[in-house]
């Protein structure tokens, strides 16, 4: 059993917003327990997967280890037991592709899965373009000082995906409202309580959330099959599997995974990119000098970030990772940032190398449920990154940048700068 304070560790949102406590814990256990159980306070037992190779050993072996039969985010006891008498037995406040396994993975990530495809997001080059200049210039007309974070780096992202579905310019910042009260529900500057909840509390949160958005997009559905357009909402409101029309809760939770997994870990990875050059200013000038290492830094970027801090899996049958016995049924924490620190993979990992290669970063997961956006996140940091290196001149901190309280999605949400442009 893993030592309880790092247990305790690894589960605390506020872990993660402080970066080192959980950078630190999850060091201690790939060294000495790189595939652990862990029972952390009022949290059932669950196996910590701290090693990059064994993360992707789970995460290639979908039949064995599924997504959908436990819950597929971290909870603890209390909360668990209320979502399933309140779901009917289900652990599953929502039901997205990640709540899938297949067959159901399957054809559900393919009524979309051409939309996401690079040869497809080419013809979105241009407007993506176009977009990322739009929020360049509302850089250069803040005078110099920003919230990078708040004042861009949300809304970027946020319009390219809300185009992408058809949600009207006007709906957007209650889209960014809702995603930041669904993955801060921990946070009191991000959640609609504007306290720090406990865990039911939170799920009480979330419950209020996930209802408004499903408020709004059955709206969308509505109009969309009255009136379908060349948009991602026209898709999954008059989608099909098997011959049949979307039940109405798998379509809602559709639309909340794409209008919230599409924005806010580009913005999260965004924001940590940023925060980055302004404390490394020979890295900035670099990259403004040689724009060939936009993907490499990217790439770096994302490995830094790991916006997406855990999922979890449950074994099917009894199994053997790393020559642990894992028997059926077991819970398993798939923690994404130790993978991503992992020193057998990545050389100085605790470094920040824009030229890092190769870089293996698992960020994005792997194998059948590998994020279905990840092309197009990175068409959007690319052209975003293009357009404020050709304009940005200097960039440094103008404050201490501060990250959201959560452990399952979190990333910074003030990064404050001060910066000159052309």
């Amino acid at each position: 059993m893993i030592p309880q304070d790092i247990a305790n560790t690894i589960v605390n949102p506020e872990a993660y917003a402080a970066e080192k406590p959980v950078d630190d814990a999850f060091a201690f256990l790939r060294k000495e327990m790189p595939l652990a159980q862990a029972q952390p306070e009022g949290f059932s037992p669950f196996w910590a997967i701290t090693k990059h190779a064994d993360i992707l050993e789970v995460e290639k072996q979908n039949e064995l280890f599924h997504n959908g039969d436990l819950a597929t985010t971290l909870v603890n006891i209390d909360v668990d037991q209320k979502v399933r008498q309140m779901m009917g037995g289900s652990p599953h406040m929502v039901r997205s592709l990640v709540q899938m396994d297949n067959p159901d993975h399957y054809a559900y990530r393919r009524l979309t899965q051409a939309w996401f495809l690079p040869q497809n997001l080419k013809k979105l080059e241009g407007r993506i373009k176009d977009i990322a200049k739009v929020f360049v210039d509302r850089m250069a007309d803040m005078g110099g000082e920003c919230d990078f974070a708040k004042d861009v780096a949300l809304y970027f992202p946020l319009h390219v995906i809300m185009e992408t579905l058809g949600v009207p310019e006007a709906d957007e910042p209650k889209m960014l409202k809702l995603t930041q009260e669904l993955f801060g529900s921990n946070d009191p500057d991000l959640n609609r309580t504007g306290v720090k909840p406990t865990f039911e509390e939170g799920m009480v949160a979330m419950q209020q959330t996930i209802g408004d958005f499903i408020t709004y997009f059955n709206e969308i559905t509505e109009d969309r099959r009255a009136n379908p357009r060349e948009d991602l909402s026209s898709v999954i409101a008059n989608g099909q599997i098997n011959g049949q029309p979307l039940d109405h809760f798998a379509a809602m939770s559709y639309y909340i995974i794409a209008a919230t997994a599409g924005h806010d870990t580009t913005s999260n990875t965004t924001s940590s990119g940023l925060w980055a050059l302004a404390e490394r200013p020979d890295d900035f000038k670099r990259l403004k000098a040689d724009p060939s290492l936009i993907p490499t830094f990217i790439d770096e970027t994302i490995r830094w970030a790991t916006p997406v801090k855990h999922f979890m899996r449950s074994a099917t049958a009894d199994a053997e990772v790393r020559g642990q016995k894992i028997a059926k049924g077991d819970w398993m924490m798939l923690c994404y940032p130790s993978g991503n620190r992992d020193e057998e993979i990545f050389d100085k990992p605790f470094e920040f190398q824009i030229d890092r290669k190769p870089n293996k970063q698992l960020a994005f997961g792997y194998g059948a449920h590998v994020c279905i956006g990840q092309h197009l996140a990175k068409l959007e940091m690319r052209l975003f990154w293009e357009e404020i290196l050709r304009r940005v001149e200097f960039v440094e901190l103008a404050g201490e940048p501060k990250n959201s309280l959560s452990n399952f999605v979190c990333g910074p949400k003030n990064v404050p700068i001060r910066y000159k442009m052309k």
